[in-house]
């Protein structure tokens, strides 16, 4: 049992040894050329995510539906525990092709997101309403709604944010349920 024990820290050790090395043989041998020219650092742009600068950019279809939220944020201010909220999106469809929804997520589960189903059609309006449950949460709140749409890009996101107001109700300690007078 030492034995096995002792022969797998052993290669545990070497493969930590030899895999941790970060240099890169191209980097290296540039490096040590001096009349080579300086290596260049590249990215990768992800297309289905629109930054700032590709915003402002021309998108690759001109013609593809595009989602254009009145509001993209709605603050809900302060809510007391267990309390539900609900708000609705409106969204214009400003581009010159039909926008379908293809899902919509909520990053947590007290985020429920329903969508317009149907295609929207150019210079028409859809709606994706949130709930959002505040059972068993405390705190600044931000839940955001995920929407994945034939836009381009094609992920566009919504949220709420407020503060949930912890329940004044005491709940079980460590010497069991607290008694109420």
């Amino acid at each position: 049992m030492k034995k096995n024990l002792i022969y797998t820290f052993a290669m545990a050790v070497a493969l930590m040894a030899t895999s941790c090395n970060q240099e890169n043989t191209a980097d290296t041998a540039t490096a040590t050329d001096a009349t080579a020219a300086p290596a260049t650092e590249t990215t990768v742009d992800n297309p289905n995510i629109a930054t700032t600068e590709q915003a402002a950019a021309t998108p690759a279809n001109p013609n593809a539906p595009v989602i254009t939220f009145k509001e993209t944020v709605y603050d809900f201010g302060t809510v007391k525990q267990g309390e539900v909220v609900n708000h609705t999106f409106t969204f214009t469809n400003t581009g010159k092709e039909p926008l379908i929804i293809e899902n919509a997520s909520a990053s947590c589960g007290c985020t429920v997101p329903e969508w317009t189903k149907t295609p929207i059609a150019p210079g028409e309006t859809g709606e994706v309403k949130v709930q959002f449950n505040s059972t068993g949460k405390a705190g600044q709140q931000s839940p955001m709604v995920t929407i994945r749409a034939n836009t381009d890009p094609n992920i566009t996101q919504v949220s709420l944010k407020g503060t949930v107001e912890a329940s004044s109700i005491p709940t079980a300690g460590a010497e069991g349920p607290v008694k109420r007078n």
